[in-house]
């Protein structure tokens, strides 16, 4: 276990702390939201230290970065409540009508792939029954009494009539 000096910990605090407040401000990074994995990666910290651990005896104690996390969480759901349960998101200024448009845009593809595969499933069934039609006709002219003769099988081991061995 890497044990961390008592100034790096007070700088990651700080970046930390200033992260939040970015978070809080909804300055949220692309492709990122507004919670504990967001803050550790921001804050340059890994994210176990904002979870308690266990000693070697078993007992819990508390991560180092624990009460930063716990009072993110409180200040975040204050602001979620001002804000009527909205987290701050990447876009500021999105409607929920604006998100549904999205959301029903990427609903409509989701249906029209499904269409596709449907037909493309389809296609491959009929065709497999077709050749599947092919082959009993083939089994079938192949037993029925006609000109046709099947060849002598040639025996393992033996060459081939004709064979220049």
């Amino acid at each position: 276990m890497v044990r961390i000096s008592d100034e790096t910990r007070r700088n990651n605090e700080r970046a930390i702390r200033q992260v939040m407040e970015q978070l809080l401000a909804g300055g949220v990074p692309p492709g990122g939201k507004c919670d504990i994995k967001t803050l550790a990666t921001q804050a340059g910290v890994t994210r176990t230290g904002f979870y308690p651990k266990k000693n070697r005896d078993g007992s819990p104690r508390p991560g180092p970065y624990q009460h930063l996390a716990e009072e993110f969480e409180r200040r975040l759901a204050r602001t979620a409540r001002g804000r009527r349960h909205e987290r701050p998101t990447s876009r500021p200024g999105r409607t929920p009508q604006e998100s549904g448009a999205g959301l029903r845009d990427r609903l409509a593809e989701r249906h029209e792939q499904l269409a596709e595969l449907g037909e493309f499933k389809q296609r491959a069934l009929s065709q497999i029954a077709a050749q599947q039609m092919e082959i009993q006709r083939l089994r079938e002219a192949l037993t029925a009494p006609s000109n046709l003769r099947a060849l002598p099988r040639a025996q393992r081991g033996s060459a081939p009539f004709g064979s220049c061995s």
